[in-house]
This record gives structure tokens, C-alpha cells and sequence, in this order.
């Protein structure tokens, strides 16, 4: 993704005036109580993460508590682990006293009031959108496999590239989260 600072000056405003029933995009926000929620619904989801990345490479124990065959919970590690970042990604946004209603709001809102004024790397921004697009992407795959209820389809060829989109998002959200949750307890003084 390349980063044009006056795309997301432009877009932000755009979102901040846009209004639908039911759906604000991105709107000026005093509730900084939300902040710490936000940081903490990240964090502990991510925790939830790790603990189903474990499970899903450890079949003892996920026998031991009956959860489902790796593929399943690999599907959970890449949904977890990018709301994580969605969450943290929000906490922050709220440091800045705006909030944000939907994936593309929050990274147009972290693009303007971070990676415009250079307190946030560009990267870090793609970081959020390369999770999305392998959320998104899985979100698909998994319907579209259980629509096909083929059981060989689903446990050949996908099964090395679902782990290395798993590492891919879980890698994304450890680094992710760990920078923007210092980044809030630093905007929030």
C-alpha cells in the first residue's frame, strides 16, 4: 500500500461528514473511558489468540479440553488476532478523540492522526490492512469450503497455507498490538 498523506487528510474529513442510518464511519468522541476498554479487549483477545494458537498446534491438549481439529481453530487464531489489532487500533484513535465505526474508517482515522503526523510507521498502518485482507480472505474460504462439504478439499493442499497465514496475522497482531498499546498508555497522559 503505498501512503499518500493528503489521501488520508481528504478521506478522513470525508468519513468524519459521512452519516447513514445506524453508521457514523468516523465521529469526534469524548468518551476516553472507551480508551482503556478498547486496549484491554485487545489485549485479552489476543491472549485468546495465543492460547488457540497453542491449541491448534498441540492435539493433546486440544483433546484434553475437546476443541475441534486445527483448521478450525486456525480459522479462530486469524479472527481473534485481527480484531486484536482492530480493538488496539481503536484505543488509540479514541487518544485523539475521535472514534471509528468499520475496518476502513479505523485505518483511514490511524493513517490521518498517526502515520500523517509521523507518530506511527507506515508499516504499522499496513500491517492492520495486510491482517484485514487474510481475515477477509479466510472469512470467504471458510464458507466457501463448508458450502463445498468436501472433506478431502479442505485438508489437502490449503492445510501449509492456512498455517503460514496464521503465523502471518498472529506475527502482525504481536507486534502490532505491543507498539499501539504503548502508544495509547503514552497519549493517554
Amino acid at each position: 500500500m503505498s501512503f499518500d498523506k493528503d489521501w488520508y487528510k481528504e478521506k478522513f474529513e470525508e468519513l468524519l461528514s459521512k452519516r447513514e442510518k445506524d453508521k457514523f464511519f468516523i465521529k469526534e468522541s469524548s468518551a476516553g473511558f472507551k480508551i482503556g476498554l478498547y486496549q484491554k479487549k485487545g489485549e485479552k483477545s489476543f491472549m485468546i489468540a495465543s492460547f488457540l494458537l497453542k491449541a491448534a498446534r498441540d492435539k493433546k491438549l486440544r483433546d484434553s479440553v475437546n476443541l475441534p481439529d486445527e483448521l478450525f481453530l486456525n480459522y479462530w487464531v486469524i479472527t481473534v488476532s485481527y480484531y486484536s489489532m482492530l480493538y488496539l487500533a481503536k484505543s488509540l484513535i479514541l487518544t485523539k478523540g475521535y472514534e471509528t465505526d468499520d475496518h476502513f474508517s479505523t485505518q483511514v482515522a490511524l493513517g490521518n492522526l498517526f502515520v500523517v503526523t509521523d507518530e506511527l510507521e507506515r508499516e504499522d498502518l499496513e500491517l492492520l490492512d495486510q491482517s484485514y485482507k487474510i481475515f477477509e480472505e479466510e472469512y470467504v474460504s471458510y464458507f466457501e469450503e463448508a458450502r463445498k462439504e468436501s472433506r478431502i478439499a479442505r485438508y489437502s493442499a490449503v492445510k501449509s497455507y492456512e498455517k503460514e497465514r496464521v503465523e502471518i496475522i498472529y506475527n502482525n497482531a504481536k507486534n502490532f498490538i505491543a507498539k499501539l498499546g504503548l502508544m495509547v498508555l503514552e497519549n493517554k497522559k
